[in-house]
C-alpha cells in the first residue's frame, strides 16, 4: 500500500507540474532547477567538493595572505609553527576561507584549524562546501 500511495503522489507531481509550468517532463532540466537539485543534494551529504580542488583553493586563500611567504605554503603547513602567524592571524585564515567556500564555521571548530590539513579535511568533509 505504501509504494502504491508513493505512485500517486509522483503522479501528481508529474501532472502537477506539467501543467501548471508548461514544462513537459521530457523537456530538459532547467539550469535553475538542476541548481536547486544540486544545493538539495549537497545540503544532504550527497555531493562534495574534489579533494584536489579544495586543497587547491584553501592554499590560494593562504597564499594570498598578507603577513606570510606564499613559497612556504604546502598542504601540510602549520599556520603558527611553519608560517610564525599568530591566532588573530590564524581567525582571519578561516574567516578568507568561509568566504572562499561560501560556509559559515563555528567557533569552536574554526579555534581547532591550525593547518592547511585541518582546513582541507574540514571543508571536504562539510556538506555545504562550495
Amino acid at each position: 500500500m505504501h509504494l502504491k500511495h508513493t505512485l500517486k503522489l509522483v503522479w501528481f507531481m508529474i501532472e502537477y507540474t506539467t501543467t501548471h509550468t508548461g514544462l513537459d517532463i521530457c523537456d530538459p532540466i532547467p539550469e535553475r532547477i538542476q541548481a536547486d537539485r544540486r544545493l538539495i543534494s549537497a545540503s544532504h551529504g550527497d555531493i562534495h567538493l574534489d579533494k584536489q580542488e579544495v586543497i587547491g583553493r584553501v592554499l590560494d586563500v593562504i597564499k594570498s595572505f598578507p603577513n606570510d611567504d606564499p613559497s612556504k605554503v604546502t598542504p601540510d603547513v602549520h599556520f603558527q609553527k611553519d608560517l610564525g602567524l599568530d591566532s588573530l592571524d590564524n581567525v582571519e585564515i578561516v574567516m578568507a576561507l568561509e568566504e572562499e567556500f561560501k560556509l559559515e564555521i563555528p567557533d569552536k571548530e574554526a579555534d581547532k584549524i591550525d593547518s592547511c590539513h585541518l582546513a582541507v579535511k574540514y571543508i571536504h568533509n562539510h556538506p555545504m562546501a562550495g
